[in-house]
């Protein structure tokens, strides 16, 4: 660290909070120097301090957003305070080099970080407002993701539309299916998943900025609140709005809550999806071999030739750590006091990396599993005739106890139901081949 733009206030909470974690979010920072920069001008516009002092602050944003003074954020994520700490770090590194700048230009004007860079702002609206401003970027880049993951489904089940395959329901034989139905079915699960975050982006959307402490506006004018709006929109090339009431919006935080739940339920399918994928590619000879997963990486160190479903393994575990994340959120947001929810670092935290990583392992599993993994149309056929899946077929014609009695003789006498149906006298081999041609034509 060459120089030192932040001030006491940052240095208080580096002793306050000294713990072993990651620090805060870049993603949120950057959010918050996004609303400084749009405030400055609507100070500005609203009459609030003089040009030169709007000037500097704006070039001083433009400086962190372009990626210098990374090494000026040090704060833990972890800490309390509503992230009051968090507020003042980027108040005062901006207030510094705006002064900076301005001792460049001969200016002997001092920027202060509350007078000048918090000018008609709250830690109260302006924290939750970059939550969303840094949500909102994240969820577009989530749906680019889950878009491709969805048109690479179609695609695969487009290729295998007419691959028979067993069903299974509770791990046992059930009907025959197609495996371009169950691709079908995973890119369906995923669009209502993509259309739940599309709505719950609306949230992102609304804000309480312009709130100040507790959302009734005190010493923010509504000039400074229409401009504020109206330059943030320029910035993020967003369209964020006052949310209707912004003392709701400020004692109340559910808003996340909404937002972290539709990214969790993504994950849930992606999981199930996952699950799917290492019983069906499990093997090679003792498991089902349905499908074949690209070779990413060795499997073992000790037992040659394996494969290991490493991408299905990693979005098993990103649900897991979404769903951990999920109910820290759930439980932070509930554990709003009166007229503020203060427990924002780590609502900021967890909230961020739940669709940060959810957006970059959903492009993951995209581009190295689903595209490229291949079915084994042999071993589904097989799998297939070896099962009892065509006695449901049979039942309405002679009945569920009949059928039934067969699939246990051809379980106990290893044979397969075809055999168990021939031998019964029940079909000959010309009916079972024209009955099984009329079952698998109703499926394709």
């Amino acid at each position: 660290m060459s120089k030192t733009y932040f001030g006491d206030e940052t240095k208080k909470a580096l002793k306050n909070f000294p713990f072993s974690v990651h620090p805060v979010k870049m993603e949120f920072i950057l959010a918050l120097v996004k609303i400084k920069k749009a405030a400055a001008i609507a100070n500005f516009k609203a009459g609030n301090f003089s040009q030169p002092i709007k000037t500097a602050i704006v070039k001083a944003c433009d400086e962190i957003l372009s990626g210098k003074f990374k090494d000026q954020f040090p704060l833990s994520s972890f800490q309390g305070g509503a992230g009051t700490a968090i507020h003042m770090n980027v108040n005062e590194v901006i207030a510094n080099r705006a002064t900076e700048i301005l001792l460049t230009q001969k200016k002997n004007i001092t920027v202060h970080p509350n007078n000048h860079v918090n000018r008609s702002q709250s830690t109260n609206d302006v924290n939750p407002s970059a939550i969303k401003v840094a949500s909102e970027l994240l969820l577009k880049q989530l749906d680019i993701s889950l878009a491709g993951l969805i048109q690479t489904f179609e695609q695969k089940a487009k290729t295998y539309a007419k691959v028979l395959k067993l069903g299974r329901t509770h791990m046992q034989d059930a009907v025959p299916i197609t495996m371009g139905a169950e691709f079908q079915s995973y890119a369906d699960n995923l669009k209502q998943d993509r259309q739940n975050l599309l709505q719950a982006a609306k949230y992102a959307g609304m804000l309480n900025l312009g709130g100040t402490a507790v959302g009734n506006s005190a010493n923010a004018s509504p000039k400074y609140i229409k401009e504020v709006y109206a330059e943030l929109n320029k910035i993020t090339k967003g369209r964020f709005k006052p949310a209707n009431n912004l003392i709701a919006k400020t004692s109340g935080q559910t808003d996340f809550v909404i937002i972290s739940q539709a990214t969790a339920t993504l994950c849930v399918n992606l999981s199930k999806i996952a699950n799917d994928f290492k019983f069906m590619s499990s093997g090679p000879r003792g498991g089902i071999g349905e499908i074949i997963l690209a070779e990413l990486q060795k499997g073992s160190s000790i037992m040659p030739g394996k494969v290991n479903p490493v991408m299905p393994e990693t979005m098993n575990q990103l649900y897991y750590l979404v769903s951990g994340n999920n109910l820290t959120i759930e439980r932070a947001v509930e554990g709003a006091q009166m007229e503020l929810g203060v427990m924002i670092p780590v609502i900021a935290d967890r909230l961020l990396e739940s669709i940060q990583l959810t957006a970059q392992a959903v492009r993951q599993f995209d581009k190295l599993c689903v595209s490229r993994l291949k079915v084994d149309a042999k071993k589904c056929r097989e799998h297939l005739e070896n099962s009892t899946a065509f006695s449901t077929f049979l039942t309405p014609k002679f009945g569920y106890d009949k059928i039934s009695q067969l699939v246990k003789e051809a379980v106990a006498k290893n044979v397969s139901f075809k055999q168990a149906v021939i031998n019964s006298g029940l079909m000959k081999e010309k009916d079972w081949q024209i009955f099984v041609k009329e079952v698998t034509s109703k499926i394709l």
